[in-house]
């Protein structure tokens, strides 16, 4: 019986951990990407966050440095800025995809696609430039409080129905190297000179800046109504056939 006791205590001492195996208070306190179950379970201003200590975003503590888990800090990294649009000239009327030059025609192909936009097509090109380039004319108001918006933006000055002013598509435009330079408009053996005041953009639009509208196609010569009186024609057909050159 005796040896039996003896026995049974040996084997309950064995199995049990020793004090030395059993945590401390001193040894509960974790440091950074420690495990934890609570806040007091991490030393100093250190906060308990997704079961492993960390700095304390409310008071900006910076002793983990940041972290290498996802999601256990928030990012440093700042929000990049959305890029600002290009001001688009407000126009009347578009060109088809098919023939006159526009929808890619030449050598100039579509930048992109704008989604939710009904598909429209923006264009950083525009069709090569002839003495008889092909191009849709459409009716701009230039005046303040007309169709143009803003000022134009090769002078920053408004324009007068009777001035022979017209902005072209982006392409054309070509980062306003044409600005102030007069084209030759002609249309069934009339022509006018008009000179290049602003832009009409090819690569924005549908969207609040540019007041809901499309961007322009790439083959726009957006005439003032003095150029449509040169030529003969009515406004109200809001876009018609032309060719054009440089007459500068």
């Amino acid at each position: 019986m005796e040896n039996s006791l003896a026995t049974l205590l040996l084997l309950v001492l064995f199995l049990s951990p020793s004090l030395h195996d059993l945590p401390l208070a001193a040894d509960a306190i974790s440091g950074c990407g420690d495990h934890c179950r609570d806040l007091n379970d991490c030393e100093g201003k250190l906060i308990c966050i997704h079961g492993k200590c960390g700095d304390d975003p409310d008071i900006g503590s910076n002793k983990c440095g940041g972290g290498d888990d996802e999601g256990e800090h928030k990012s440093k990294h700042k929000p990049t800025k959305k890029k600002k649009p290009h001001k688009k000239r407000k126009h009347n009327g578009g060109g088809d995809d098919d023939g006159g030059g526009g929808g890619g025609g030449g050598t100039c192909k579509p930048h992109a696609t704008i989604m939710g936009c009904g598909g429209h097509k923006t264009y950083s090109c525009s069709p090569p430039i002839s003495a008889h380039t092909k191009a849709i004319l459409t009716y701009n108001n230039f005046e303040k409080g007309g169709d143009g918006g803003d000022p134009s933006e090769c002078d920053g000055h408004y324009h007068s129905d009777h001035d022979l002013v017209v902005a072209l598509s982006t392409g054309w435009y070509n980062g306003g190297s044409r600005c102030k330079k007069k084209i030759r408009i002609m249309h069934k053996g009339k022509s006018v000179e008009a000179t290049v005041v602003d832009e009409c953009d090819s690569m924005q639009g549908c969207d609040h800046a540019h007041a809901g509208q499309p961007p322009c196609k790439n083959n726009i010569v957006d005439g003032s109504p003095a150029v449509w009186k040169a030529l003969g024609l009515k406004m109200e057909i809001g876009e018609v056939p032309v060719t054009w050159t440089m007459a500068d």
